[in-house]
Protein backbone atom coordinates (compact mmCIF):
# COMPACT_ATOMS: atom_id res chain seq x y z
CA UNK A 1 0.00 0.00 0.00
CA UNK A 2 1.41 3.66 -0.66
CA UNK A 3 3.03 5.59 1.97
CA UNK A 4 0.68 8.58 1.01
CA UNK A 5 -2.41 6.43 1.55
CA UNK A 6 -1.58 6.40 5.61
CA UNK A 7 -2.69 10.04 5.74
CA UNK A 8 -6.24 9.40 3.84
CA UNK A 9 -8.06 9.13 6.96
CA UNK A 10 -11.62 8.44 4.91
CA UNK A 11 -9.91 6.24 1.99
CA UNK A 12 -7.65 3.67 4.77
CA UNK A 13 -11.42 2.84 6.49
CA UNK A 14 -12.82 1.98 2.52
CA UNK A 15 -9.48 -0.07 2.00
CA UNK A 16 -9.93 -2.05 5.16
CA UNK A 17 -12.81 -3.17 4.04
CA UNK A 18 -12.51 -3.98 0.70
CA UNK A 19 -9.26 -5.88 0.76
CA UNK A 20 -9.09 -7.20 4.19
CA UNK A 21 -12.68 -9.15 2.94
CA UNK A 22 -13.72 -9.56 6.51
CA UNK A 23 -16.28 -12.30 6.88
CA UNK A 24 -18.54 -11.54 10.33
CA UNK A 25 -21.09 -13.24 11.44
CA UNK A 26 -23.55 -11.45 14.03
CA UNK A 27 -22.80 -13.54 16.37
CA UNK A 28 -19.00 -12.12 16.49
CA UNK A 29 -19.82 -8.56 15.20
CA UNK A 30 -20.67 -7.29 18.88
CA UNK A 31 -17.53 -8.91 20.68
CA UNK A 32 -16.16 -6.88 23.52
CA UNK A 33 -11.96 -7.21 23.56
CA UNK A 34 -11.33 -7.56 26.75
CA UNK A 35 -10.03 -4.38 27.97
CA UNK A 36 -12.73 -2.10 28.19
CA UNK A 37 -11.72 1.86 26.88
CA UNK A 38 -13.81 4.57 27.67
CA UNK A 39 -13.62 7.01 24.59
CA UNK A 40 -13.77 3.55 22.67
CA UNK A 41 -16.37 1.94 24.38
CA UNK A 42 -18.12 3.40 26.78
CA UNK A 43 -17.97 7.39 25.60
CA UNK A 44 -20.43 6.44 22.20
CA UNK A 45 -22.64 4.31 24.57
CA UNK A 46 -23.02 7.55 27.29
CA UNK A 47 -22.80 10.00 24.01
CA UNK A 48 -25.81 8.53 22.84
CA UNK A 49 -27.96 7.48 25.31
CA UNK A 50 -27.13 9.68 28.70
CA UNK A 51 -24.98 12.62 27.65
CA UNK A 52 -28.58 15.21 26.62
CA UNK A 53 -28.96 15.41 30.56
CA UNK A 54 -25.93 14.13 32.24
CA UNK A 55 -23.47 16.03 30.23
CA UNK A 56 -21.41 19.31 29.23
CA UNK A 57 -24.42 21.44 29.12
CA UNK A 58 -25.07 22.94 32.91
CA UNK A 59 -28.40 24.13 31.14
CA UNK A 60 -30.01 20.64 30.08
CA UNK A 61 -28.24 19.04 33.15
CA UNK A 62 -30.74 16.65 35.29
CA UNK A 63 -29.99 16.03 38.83
CA UNK A 64 -26.91 17.73 39.11
CA UNK A 65 -25.18 14.93 37.48
CA UNK A 66 -22.67 14.91 34.82
CA UNK A 67 -21.23 11.91 33.20
CA UNK A 68 -18.56 13.29 30.74
CA UNK A 69 -16.39 13.90 33.59
CA UNK A 70 -14.88 11.77 36.12
CA UNK A 71 -15.46 14.10 39.02
CA UNK A 72 -18.67 13.83 37.75
CA UNK A 73 -19.45 10.45 37.94
CA UNK A 74 -17.11 9.57 41.28
CA UNK A 75 -18.59 12.61 43.49
CA UNK A 76 -21.02 11.80 45.61
CA UNK A 77 -24.63 13.89 45.28
CA UNK A 78 -26.32 15.34 48.61
CA UNK A 79 -27.46 12.00 49.81
CA UNK A 80 -24.07 10.06 49.67
CA UNK A 81 -25.30 8.56 46.12
CA UNK A 82 -22.33 8.01 43.82
CA UNK A 83 -23.36 7.82 39.58
CA UNK A 84 -19.74 5.66 39.20
CA UNK A 85 -17.88 3.77 41.89
CA UNK A 86 -15.05 2.19 40.66
CA UNK A 87 -14.28 -1.14 40.75
CA UNK A 88 -18.08 -2.15 42.28
CA UNK A 89 -20.91 -1.72 39.51
CA UNK A 90 -23.60 -3.07 42.67
CA UNK A 91 -22.49 -0.21 44.74
CA UNK A 92 -22.74 2.54 41.52
CA UNK A 93 -26.39 4.36 40.94
CA UNK A 94 -25.58 4.19 37.62
CA UNK A 95 -25.26 0.65 37.15
CA UNK A 96 -28.58 0.77 39.86
CA UNK A 97 -30.53 2.69 37.77
CA UNK A 98 -29.73 0.88 34.29
CA UNK A 99 -31.54 -2.57 35.86
CA UNK A 100 -34.08 -0.98 37.45
CA UNK A 101 -37.50 -1.89 36.47
CA UNK A 102 -39.21 1.19 38.18
CA UNK A 103 -39.98 3.52 35.12
CA UNK A 104 -39.30 6.49 37.55
CA UNK A 105 -36.00 5.12 37.97
CA UNK A 106 -34.32 3.39 35.09
CA UNK A 107 -31.99 5.07 32.71
CA UNK A 108 -32.36 6.14 30.47
CA UNK A 109 -36.39 7.02 30.71
CA UNK A 110 -39.35 5.60 29.21
CA UNK A 111 -39.57 9.11 28.45
CA UNK A 112 -36.43 9.55 26.42
CA UNK A 113 -37.11 6.79 24.11
CA UNK A 114 -33.94 5.70 24.39
CA UNK A 115 -32.55 1.68 25.62
CA UNK A 116 -29.66 -0.02 26.23
CA UNK A 117 -28.71 -3.50 24.22
CA UNK A 118 -27.75 -5.86 26.35
CA UNK A 119 -24.11 -5.51 25.00
CA UNK A 120 -24.02 -1.87 25.87
CA UNK A 121 -24.59 -2.94 29.34
CA UNK A 122 -22.39 -5.40 29.12
CA UNK A 123 -19.85 -3.12 28.34
CA UNK A 124 -20.41 -0.43 31.11
CA UNK A 125 -20.87 -3.02 33.87
CA UNK A 126 -17.33 -3.91 32.90
CA UNK A 127 -16.13 -0.72 32.44
CA UNK A 128 -16.82 -0.34 35.83
CA UNK A 129 -15.74 -3.53 37.35
CA UNK A 130 -12.35 -2.63 35.54
CA UNK A 131 -12.41 0.99 37.54
CA UNK A 132 -14.12 2.83 35.32
CA UNK A 133 -11.02 5.01 33.77
CA UNK A 134 -11.84 7.95 31.84
CA UNK A 135 -10.24 9.74 29.34
CA UNK A 136 -10.28 12.90 27.81
CA UNK A 137 -11.61 13.33 24.62
CA UNK A 138 -9.49 11.92 21.72
CA UNK A 139 -8.20 14.89 20.71
CA UNK A 140 -6.53 15.95 23.95
CA UNK A 141 -4.82 12.52 24.41
CA UNK A 142 -1.74 12.48 23.26
CA UNK A 143 -0.67 10.03 20.68
CA UNK A 144 0.82 7.02 21.99
CA UNK A 145 3.35 4.09 20.10
CA UNK A 146 1.94 0.85 20.07
CA UNK A 147 3.57 -2.58 19.11
CA UNK A 148 3.13 -3.64 15.65
CA UNK A 149 1.29 -7.78 15.83
CA UNK A 150 3.57 -10.07 14.13
CA UNK A 151 1.82 -10.77 10.89
CA UNK A 152 1.69 -14.32 9.62
CA UNK A 153 1.43 -13.35 5.85
CA UNK A 154 4.64 -11.48 6.32
CA UNK A 155 2.85 -8.26 4.92
CA UNK A 156 5.56 -5.09 5.19
CA UNK A 157 2.68 -2.97 5.78
CA UNK A 158 2.19 -2.27 9.87
CA UNK A 159 -1.99 -1.34 8.95
CA UNK A 160 -2.12 -5.15 7.75
CA UNK A 161 -0.94 -6.45 11.07
CA UNK A 162 -3.05 -4.87 13.32
CA UNK A 163 -6.27 -5.89 11.02
CA UNK A 164 -4.69 -9.44 10.81
CA UNK A 165 -4.46 -9.32 15.03
CA UNK A 166 -7.76 -7.95 15.38
CA UNK A 167 -9.42 -11.01 12.96
CA UNK A 168 -7.57 -13.80 14.65
CA UNK A 169 -8.74 -12.49 18.15
CA UNK A 170 -12.50 -12.66 16.61
CA UNK A 171 -11.87 -16.13 15.41
CA UNK A 172 -12.39 -14.84 11.37
CA UNK A 173 -10.41 -14.90 8.11
CA UNK A 174 -9.87 -12.94 4.83
CA UNK A 175 -11.30 -13.52 2.06
CA UNK A 176 -8.77 -13.79 -1.24
CA UNK A 177 -7.20 -10.81 -2.50
CA UNK A 178 -9.57 -10.05 -5.56
CA UNK A 179 -9.04 -10.19 -9.23
CA UNK A 180 -6.90 -7.48 -10.49
CA UNK A 181 -10.03 -5.97 -12.72
CA UNK A 182 -11.62 -6.06 -9.65
CA UNK A 183 -9.20 -3.67 -7.42
CA UNK A 184 -8.74 -1.06 -9.85
CA UNK A 185 -12.84 -0.61 -9.77
CA UNK A 186 -12.85 -0.36 -6.35
CA UNK A 187 -9.86 2.13 -6.09
CA UNK A 188 -11.01 3.96 -8.57
CA UNK A 189 -14.72 4.30 -7.50
CA UNK A 190 -13.08 5.27 -3.99
CA UNK A 191 -10.54 7.30 -4.51
CA UNK A 192 -12.28 9.24 -7.57
CA UNK A 193 -16.11 8.21 -7.85
CA UNK A 194 -15.92 6.97 -11.34
CA UNK A 195 -15.02 3.65 -12.75
CA UNK A 196 -11.71 3.44 -14.25
CA UNK A 197 -11.36 4.11 -18.37
CA UNK A 198 -11.02 1.17 -20.36
CA UNK A 199 -6.96 2.34 -20.80
CA UNK A 200 -6.19 2.69 -17.04
CA UNK A 201 -7.48 -0.52 -16.68
CA UNK A 202 -5.55 -2.20 -19.79
CA UNK A 203 -2.39 -0.47 -18.29
CA UNK A 204 -2.72 -2.07 -14.66
CA UNK A 205 -3.41 -5.17 -15.45
CA UNK A 206 -0.82 -5.23 -17.75
CA UNK A 207 1.66 -3.97 -15.08
CA UNK A 208 3.25 -6.59 -13.23
CA UNK A 209 6.23 -5.16 -11.89
CA UNK A 210 6.21 -4.69 -8.32
CA UNK A 211 5.07 -2.12 -7.01
CA UNK A 212 2.01 -1.95 -9.51
CA UNK A 213 -0.73 -1.43 -7.31
CA UNK A 214 1.13 1.16 -5.12
CA UNK A 215 2.22 2.97 -8.44
CA UNK A 216 -1.91 3.16 -9.23
CA UNK A 217 -2.82 4.23 -5.92
CA UNK A 218 -0.60 7.30 -6.32
CA UNK A 219 -1.55 7.90 -9.68
CA UNK A 220 -5.38 8.19 -8.42
CA UNK A 221 -4.62 10.08 -5.68
CA UNK A 222 -2.45 12.54 -7.60
CA UNK A 223 -5.64 13.56 -9.83
CA UNK A 224 -7.85 16.61 -9.87
CA UNK A 225 -10.79 13.93 -9.29
CA UNK A 226 -9.39 12.63 -6.21
CA UNK A 227 -9.61 16.32 -4.56
CA UNK A 228 -13.39 16.13 -6.07
CA UNK A 229 -14.48 13.11 -4.48
CA UNK A 230 -13.08 14.17 -1.34
CA UNK A 231 -14.67 17.44 -1.22
CA UNK A 232 -18.25 16.07 -1.73
CA UNK A 233 -17.80 15.01 1.96
CA UNK A 234 -17.42 18.25 2.92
Amino acid sequence: MSSRLIHQAPVLAAFLVLFAGVRVSAATATTAPAEIRFNRDVRPILSDQCFACHGFDAKKRKAGLRLDVADGAFTPDKDGKVAVRPGKPLESELWRRILSKDPDEVMPPPDSHKSLTQAQRETLRRWIEQGAQYQKHWAFEAPAMVPVPADPAGSPHPVDGFVRARLRAEGLSSAPEADRSTLIRRLSFDLRGLPPTSRESEAFLADYAPGAYERLVDRFLAGPQYGEQMGRHW
